[in-house]
């Protein structure tokens, strides 16, 4: 049985649940309070396998083109942000279109935008196919140059502009740092936003991770292998020197062989109800200890058109459960304030009553 040779485990922190994720989970649980099924998403609206089936089994639809989408049918894109153009034939679809994307996306495709418009050539760190990657280089898609390596950077063509250099929310800092480091003695006028583009949550896990790694065996990366942040942090428990590194899904795909002192982090999208089930299959003989490497308190609004919609429809959720009560006459019921309500409760809530 997996776990009769662990004998502790490392819980890093923070961990799971980024507040980008938090606002788009919770955003797409209003949706399917207010709407009649089916709700449609826009790609998955995280990269986490166990939270999309779960949206599945309340009657979300998930496609890959707005196309897809009936005319006049609620849909919500992902928290990966969208494609300029993606977006307005959304909207001329006739129905209700909330953007759940994470504003630190939004804000690199307003760099994007902002320095395409200002004549720069783009060098964009960004994974091939990743819908992040894929939204932000659809922006200016002229002026930016997309790149995951050293090589791809070396083999650039000369510019004849300005360069600047953006990423990638959710990459390993130390392999941005490296590529930020090429770009620059390449080009050593290279504009850089003041503030780096890597998320903050990333950055945090991996800071968590790196905090644990030097007294662990084994190292269990919990998330989706669709994650980007989760892989991210996969590479950086093998870049610390950690021996054996598990992705998983959740606890059925620990390996048996398992054994000694064994760190655990989530990814940004992953449940922590996961990790607990995670902890208990492990069963470490010496318990778990926590560490906490930097607090996090991040808190992401709703999107702008789903608050108008609560704002329009406040009466319906208050007889839903979820909003205080009011005078929907009036004008003046009160928008529930989620800052306290955990994602993961919002879903829960969902699943317990019906849909």
């Amino acid at each position: 049985m997996t776990g009769v040779d662990v004998d502790r485990v490392l819980l890093a922190s923070p961990r799971g649940f980024c507040a980008g994720v938090e606002m788009a989970i919770k955003s797409l649980a209003w949706m399917v309070r207010v709407f009649e099924p089916p709700v449609y998403c826009y790609h998955e609206i995280v990269h986490n396998r166990a939270v999309v089936d779960r949206f599945r089994a309340l009657g979300v639809v998930f496609v890959d083109d707005v196309d897809e989408v009936p005319e006049g049918a609620p849909l919500m894109l992902s928290a990966h942000g969208t494609a300029p153009d993606v977006l307005a034939r959304a909207k001329t679809r006739g129905g209700t279109v909330v953007d759940a994307a994470c504003p630190l996306v939004t804000k690199v495709h307003h760099e994007v935008k902002t320095r395409a418009a200002k004549g720069y050539e783009i060098v964009y760190v960004g994974h091939e196919g990743h819908q992040e990657a894929i939204g932000t280089v659809a922006v200016a898609p002229e002026a930016v140059h997309r790149v995951e390596t050293l090589e791809e950077i070396a083999a650039l063509p000369e510019p004849q502009a300005p360069v600047a250099f953006l990423a990638q929310t959710t990459l390993a800092v130390d392999e941005w740092k490296e590529l930020l480091d090429a770009a620059r003695r390449r080009w050593p006028d290279l504009s850089v936003p003041g503030k780096s583009d890597l998320c903050f949550a990333t950055t945090n896990r991996q800071a968590a991770l790196k905090a644990i790694a030097d007294g662990c065996d084994e190292v269990v990366v919990i998330g989706s292998a669709n994650s980007s942040n989760t892989s991210a942090l996969a590479r950086t428990a093998r870049a610390a020197g950690v021996a054996r590194v598990h992705r998983v899904n959740g606890p059925d795909e620990l390996p048996d062989d398992i054994a000694g002192t064994v760190g655990v982090i989530a990814g940004a999208s992953a449940p922590e109800e996961i990790v607990t089930a995670v902890l208990e299959r492990l069963a470490p003989a010496g318990g778990v200890e926590e560490i906490r490497a930097v607090e996090e308190d991040q808190y992401f609004p709703l999107p702008r058109e789903l608050r108008v919609l609560l704002r329009a429809v406040a009466d319906a959720a208050a007889v839903a459960g979820l909003a205080p009560g009011g005078d929907p006459n009036a004008g003046d019921t009160p928008l529930p304030d989620d800052r306290d309500l955990p994602a993961a409760e919002a879903l829960a809530d969902l699943l317990r009553k019906p849909a």
